[in-house]
């Protein structure tokens, strides 16, 4: 390829497809995001906002149902198509099954270590913990101090954080701390002032991330979680794909949450927002992104919109919306662009519990041909070859 080539990597946060040989060692042995939203579809469990079959042929077309078949075996109704571009399915092997881990990984850095998880307890949090987090706060207390699903915890305690002022700390089975705050009760700027202070502590406990989760609202109208998230993110400890580029002295255009994820390393500019903000974006990066440059973008709401909530219907929606979306990308590559879309983890809408599940991802794209069964860490080896700059992770090229 020559220096002019772009590229330009898509994580579905959350769109897995099934079949992680170690999901049994997770709980998810059988989890399938991709495979039972399709299977709900065409039996008719997914007709809210949406009806019959999953209609995803652009990302079909690309090999989409192929990948979900090669990495899980499973029968996916509507996604039949013969593939016609690069297609396969990655396995991670990080001891993880969320963001960072996922990330970092087709990034070229397997996470090195183990994470911190706070026991799915009530209370969660260690004492020293919640003494720091009131000193911080300038509190004498915090609320929730519980796994809880972040919506629903708002529901619960924003009442009392409105009569308190205590901030709302929750954590899942993922390695995060998350703290909850009303937008104008609590301030915007103070809840991010807050997570900023106490993230060097908690990545130090290896923590993967703090996130700040702001809220509007009243108890009257309902409570409503903003586009003002901020992820303070641990730092990684080795250089990865975006690093890669811009040492290179190419553009990294990280759209949506990228940039919090690597904590604004190898970064040229950040685009965040709601997904349909994103796309376009996205649509835009794909008109204009310089020569050798890389545009690195995450749509969130697979999973923090559907996935989590548990939403079938809402699920297969939002993959049809980007699906209806893609050929505006699609029309602008040029003949030497590599376009891959994947994820980072799974999060099966029909499965037991709200949280993430351990599943291989898709890897779809334009630039390539059938790659079978890869690992994460290959999708930046490609990606760094395609650009003609040094790749220092474990992966290997699939092109």
């Amino acid at each position: 390829m020559s220096v002019q080539a772009r590229a330009f990597l898509v994580v579905l946060d959350s769109v897995g497809c099934g079949g992680a040989p170690d999901a049994a060692e997770f709980g998810d042995e059988g989890a399938n995001t991709l495979a039972h939203i399709a299977q709900a579809c065409a039996v008719g469990r997914a007709e809210e906002g949406r009806s019959g079959p999953l209609s995803l042929p652009h990302l079909d077309a690309l090999g989409l149902g192929a990948a979900i078949r090669l990495a899980s075996g499973a029968e996916t109704p509507g996604l039949d198509a013969k593939p016609t571009g690069l297609w396969g399915a990655a396995t991670e092997v990080s001891r993880g099954k969320d963001t960072p881990s996922g990330h970092w990984e087709l990034a070229g850095l397997p996470v090195p270590w183990d994470w911190h998880y706070f026991p799915d307890t009530n209370p969660c949090f260690e004492a020293d913990l919640v003494a720091k987090v009131c000193a911080l706060a300038g509190t004498d207390g915090i609320l929730g101090n519980r796994h809880a699903s972040g919506t629903l915890i708002i529901e619960q305690e924003a009442e009392a954080h409105a009569r308190t002022g205590w901030p709302i700390c929750y954590s899942s089975v993922d390695s995060v701390f998350q703290i909850a705050a009303h937008e104008e009760i609590y301030g915007l700027d103070r809840l991010y002032s807050l997570c900023r202070e106490l993230a060097p502590y908690l990545h130090a406990m290896r923590v993967g991330r703090v996130i700040a989760r702001p809220y509007v609202g009243n108890a009257e109208q309902g409570y409503t979680r903003t586009q003002n998230r901020k992820d303070f993110a641990i730092e990684a400890p080795a250089p990865m794909l975006c690093d890669w580029v811009s040492e290179a002295g190419r553009d990294v255009i990280g759209i949506g949450k990228i940039s919090d994820i690597f904590s604004g390393r190898g970064i040229s500019t950040s685009h965040k927002g709601a997904d349909a903000d994103l796309m376009e974006h996205l649509v835009e990066a794909s008109k204009t992104a310089p020569d050798g440059s890389l545009t690195f973008a995450n749509f969130v709401e697979f999973d923090s919109l559907y996935g989590h909530r548990r939403d079938v219907s809402g699920y297969a929606r939002a993959l049809e919306w980007f699906d209806s979306q893609l050929p505006r990308v699609l029309q602008n590559m040029r003949a030497d662009d590599l376009l891959i879309i994947t994820a980072d983890h799974g999060n099966d809408p029909t499965w037991r519990g709200n949280d993430h599940t351990r599943e291989r991802v898709p890897v779809v794209g334009l630039g390539g041909d059938a790659i079978g069964l890869r690992a994460f860490a290959d999708v930046a080896a490609s990606i760094a070859g395609h650009l003609q700059v040094k790749a220092d992770g474990p992966g290997r090229s699939f092109l």
